[in-house]
């Protein structure tokens, strides 16, 4: 088994058209960037279910109601996957990464002059959630570009900036909302959402040395008709789906991606059904920032590291399950000290997971083919990113217990990681066995060729010899006449 799992899934294909990565210089500023943009990407919906109880009072909503916030921002987060990667295709992360910034900030700042819930689902939700897509999918993509060997440290230190994030939100929020209500503190959030634009700054593009190819002379209509298949194939590249590695991946993240979420959102309001004060409710998810903001880039350190690397997928499935685990040991945690334990081992899984799933994502397409496999991996992911957290609300609007939220977000993600390790581990032993038939074949022509070499030779050398003898007996009959 260990010797399975050492082997990886199909190589990826090397990124020959662009620049060599430089592993280090500018790109650790980059990563800063990243950090940021990433950073306010994970946790504003995430920390914006502190508004959620005076959004509710406010509007006179329901739980399932007030879920649709975040699920519809994280929805199209993921959803905008394919626009957000022939923008940067396009224009560069630079730009596309300030653009997002700005429009996360006129979000929140329009939201807070919001009367009803739909006016919050259209600007916190969508126009937000367009806004975090810019950030995310090009902040991801520019890491790719500088970093090659030390691409999991790099992702790692990007993705920390999440956790890093919701550390300080979550209590940010809790005392804007105690001075200035949900809405003065979403005019707050917003300006502190556009140093995103600074963050896209420094951004600036890899420098290329390479000439540009040269182009083959085409009919019109040839041409026409290959840039029309080029650019479907840029947004939306279906040949993923051949590929077994990829969909076991895309099954996986799909289930986990369905039960991520919820806990996270209700969180504060079941520490606070347990009777926990409100701001040691809220503590709660600064406590699991907090643990996150360390176990990411350590996962990086880990998933870098020699042993691990080429078992980055068995990993990756680990800390799935890890995950799951604790989420269905949540019911059992009713009193502060054990919350917050759960609070500790949440940022723990969590951390793992996310350190590990575009790092998992890149280690199967490579470079090259990135950009448009997380493009659609995210576009997917909208539809249990969208089900989710709603899905955990109605659970609580129907039973009035938090713990079937709990058990079903635990048992989706558990299932979601056993999955991929057998799957994988399966596919594994399929290539495997594939390579050991390709190997044999190989060295079976290769002993046809050399035996077949060898018979072609034997048979010049009679036919030398026969020569030979026919033109020696003119010769004695010629003697034997004189």
């Amino acid at each position: 088994m260990s010797s399975t799992l050492n082997r990886k899934m199909p190589p990826a294909p090397a990124d020959v058209s662009g620049p060599k990565p430089v592993d280090g210089g500018w790109g650790w500023m980059v990563v800063l960037g990243a950090h940021i943009s990433i950073g306010f990407a994970y946790s504003t919906p995430k920390a914006l279910s502190i508004f959620f109880k005076p959004i509710k009072e406010d509007l006179g909503a329901s739980y399932s109601e007030i879920a649709w916030i975040s699920s519809i921002m994280l929805a199209v987060m993921y959803a905008g996957g394919p626009v957000s990667s022939v923008l940067v295709r396009r224009f560069g992360s630079r730009p596309v990464v300030m653009m997002g910034g700005l429009m996360c900030g006129v979000s929140m700042v329009t939201a807070s002059f919001g009367s009803s819930i739909v006016y919050l689902y259209l600007c916190i939700g969508i126009i937000g959630g367009w806004g975090l897509c810019f950030n995310l999918n090009a902040s991801l993509t520019i890491i790719s570009k500088y970093f090659l060997a030390k691409r999991p440290l790099a992702n790692g230190l990007a993705m920390a900036g999440s956790p890093v994030f919701l550390c300080f939100l979550a209590p940010l929020n809790q005392y804007l909302l105690g001075h200035f209500g949900w809405r003065g503190s979403l005019l707050i959030l917003g300006g502190m959402m556009l140093n995103c634009c600074v963050a896209g700054a420094v951004m600036r593009p890899v420098a290329r040395h390479s000439a540009p190819p040269k182009e083959v002379d085409q009919p019109n209509n040839a041409k026409s008709k290959g840039s029309r298949l080029k650019k479907v194939k840029t947004f939306v590249d279906l040949s993923f789906f051949k590929d077994p590695g990829f969909i076991i991946y895309l099954v996986g993240n799909v289930m986990f991606i369905f039960g991520a979420y919820a806990p996270i959102v209700f969180l504060s309001a079941y520490a606070v059904s347990q009777g926990i004060e409100e701001y040691s409710a809220a503590y709660l998810l600064s406590i699991m920032g907090f643990v996150d903001m360390f176990v990411r880039p350590l996962t990086g350190l880990v998933a870098n590291s020699k042993w691990v690397r080429p078992r980055i997928q068995a990993l990756f499935s680990f800390a799935m399950v890890f995950n799951g685990t604790f989420h269905l040991l949540c019911p059992l945690m009713r009193t502060y000290p054990l919350l917050v334990t759960y609070a500790v081992f949440f940022g723990v899984g969590f951390g793992m997971v996310f350190a590990l799933i575009f790092e998992c994502l890149m280690d199967l397409m490579g470079n090259q083919r990135f950009p448009s496999a997380v493009g659609l991996v995210t576009i997917i992911e909208c539809f249990p990113m969208l089900l989710g957290p709603p899905a955990a609300g109605l659970l609580v609007d129907i039973f009035d217990d938090y713990k079937y939220l709990f058990f079903m977000c635990g048992g989706v993600i558990t299932t979601g990681g056993l999955f991929l390790f057998v799957m994988n581990f399966y596919n594994y032993n399929r290539l495997e066995k594939a390579n050991r038939g390709k190997e044999t074949a190989q060295n079976q022509n290769t002993v046809e060729n050399q035996e077949r070499a060898s018979r072609e030779a034997q048979m010049e050398l009679m036919d030398s010899e026969v020569k030979e003898t026919n033109t020696a007996q003119p010769e004695y009959s010629q003697l034997g006449s004189n």
